[in-house]
């Protein structure tokens, strides 16, 4: 029996309109086809006055009576029934698991459905973006990475959870974190911290900087996972927090920040639902290295990677802002770049009890 749950509906709803208009095809004696919004770069534009990246108008065709498309037509439609069946049942699953529940040996032939899984991934994302569904509201997950700590309580999946009581470890961060799993309750939170780095977060945890600072702490472990930035996406726009971003002082914590703010060129389709415009990056800055009085020896050289990484993103539009010509051109002529930990140099507790408070008491940020 199909899920009562609004958002469920909803889902079964478009997952159904998409078979009809298959079926309504098939009884016009039309050959059925499916118009799939295209993932490719070249659809992939920067709107400005919302500051996201977004998906395009161009769409492709997908024939089932044309032999390039049949496989992907037959392929859509494996994964939309067993995402179908997963919300019947009130059940979800993992990407890896829904590959196995799809795959099986074309009767009378020596073809599978589906060879490996990097075949099934894409179909996923593909039936995520004709639908316009989130991959979790098909009851879909990934695994669990990312912590938050913070004042506030939670009920996930019916258990309440006060945040403040988790230990060193924190609530470990779901992937599935929509408001029919995940509801927010008592929060005394100014703002939200999302850290790069586990270590780092880690060090905060423990030094309750949260507590001091009447924060949520949240980590990704490196690039936010989609359950990370949604859920940040849910607490900034339901519970009217500001979110700060704290990342190394390289290319590639530039970039976690970026994909944060402005969502990411992969998940454009997404953007509208995960990204935050208003996130302000608080650091580490270029700058910090003289502000903060930090040695040389604790600076790392930029590698080759690091120096053409640098050189594109200053030509995104979205790095097309004074601030960050700025901070990206100090980088590269100063050579160098630092990591959170460099800031340990000066006290074990040092980012945690100085560089952090003076910066958001500065009000030190780039947005």
């Amino acid at each position: 029996m199909a899920s009562t749950d609004a958002r469920d509906k909803k889902t079964i709803g478009k997952l159904s309109k998409l078979a009809r208009e298959v079926v309504r095809d098939i009884n016009a004696e039309k050959d059925p086809s499916l118009s799939i919004p295209s993932r490719s770069l070249g659809n992939v534009t920067f709107d400005e006055a919302r500051s996201i990246i977004e998906l395009g108008d161009q769409k492709q065709q997908r024939q089932l009576f044309n032999v390039a498309h049949a496989r992907k037509f037959m392929q859509t439609f494996l994964i939309a029934d067993a995402c179908r069946e997963l919300i019947d049942e009130g059940k979800t699953t993992s990407i890896r698991d829904l590959y196995y529940i799809t795959k099986h040996t074309l009767e009378g032939s020596r073809q599978n459905t589906f060879e490996d899984q990097d075949e099934s991934d894409p179909i996923i994302e593909d039936l995520e973006v004709t639908i316009d569904a989130l991959r979790e509201e098909l009851h879909l997950f990934a695994t669990n990475k990312g912590s938050m700590v913070g004042p506030m309580t939670i009920v996930d999946s019916g258990d309440a959870i006060d945040l403040r009581r988790l230990g060193s470890g924190g609530w470990s961060i779901p992937s599935i974190v929509e408001s029919n799993v995940i509801q927010f309750q008592e929060c005394d939170a100014e703002y939200i911290l999302l850290v790069e780095k586990d270590a780092v977060w880690r060090r905060l945890n423990e030094d309750k900087f949260w507590r001091a600072n009447k924060c949520l702490l949240l980590t990704g472990q490196g690039m936010a996972p989609r359950g990370v930035r949604r859920l940040l996406y849910r607490m900034h726009k339901e519970l009217k927090l500001p979110v700060y971003v704290l990342v190394d002082n390289d290319p590639w914590g530039f970039y976690i920040y970026s994909v944060i703010k402005q969502g990411s060129i992969n998940l454009a389709y997404e953007s509208l639902r995960m990204a935050v415009p208003k996130a302000r990056f608080i650091g580490m800055s270029s700058m910090d290295r003289e502000a903060f009085q930090l040695p040389d020896n604790v600076t790392i050289k930029l590698n080759d990677q690091d120096i053409s990484r640098a050189k594109q993103m200053l030509a995104y539009p979205w790095f097309d802002k004074k601030a960050w010509q700025k901070e990206l051109k100090t980088m590269l002529r100063s050579g160098v770049k630092l990591e959170l930990e460099a800031f340990s140099n000066k006290g074990i507790s040092y980012i945690s009890e100085e560089y952090l408070p003076k910066k958001i008491r500065d009000r030190k940020w780039l947005a």
